[in-house]
């Protein structure tokens, strides 16, 4: 019998347009702080304003990040099937990656894929970051296959590139 799968698709993740640039601030400032210590959980404090920002009220209006990764998904969704599609961002937008996965755990999926629409290599998020926390998800969830699909194979990215560009220029 194969394993119930599921595909977390991760963006980047924006600031709402009228999210408070004070709070975004002090996040910014507790999280350079964290990974200068080499740590991987958050402090109380970090958390609680990590939460109010990913939580913040959104509309295409004010964060057009978010609705175009939507976009995106509806699209991949319709092709994945019958494997689940949710989306996940790094930072600033809810869900994050680890409450996707918790959600998808509790559900009762066994295999979850996580793939990043940050495909050039050397970013922080998709080479150092998401590898780490990988790491966490493992051990908090013992019974899930959580494999990251990284990293993309460039010659099938240029080749994309170029298809959008033979298209674009006609």
């Amino acid at each position: 019998m194969s394993k119930k799968e599921a595909v977390i698709l991760i963006g980047h993740g924006g600031v709402p347009a009228d999210a408070p640039r004070d709070k975004i601030a002090e996040l910014k400032r507790l999280e350079t702080a964290r990974q200068a210590r080499g740590e991987l959980r958050m402090s109380e404090r970090e958390a609680q304003l990590d939460a109010e920002i990913r939580n913040w009220p959104r509309t295409p209006e004010s964060d057009p990040y978010k609705a175009g990764l939507e976009a995106v998904a509806s699209r991949l969704r319709e092709r994945l099937a019958p494997r689940r599609l949710a989306t996940a961002y790094n930072e600033f937008c809810a869900p994050s990656v680890e409450q996707a996965v918790a959600d998808l755990a509790a559900e009762g999926y066994q295999r979850i894929l996580l793939v990043t629409t940050m495909f050039t290599p050397g970013g922080s998020h998709s080479d150092r970051e998401l590898p780490s926390l990988l790491e966490l998800l493992r051990h908090d969830h013992p019974g899930v296959e959580v494999e990251y699909l990284w990293p993309f194979d460039l010659d099938q990215v240029a080749d994309f590139l170029l298809r959008h560009i033979d298209r674009a220029a006609g």
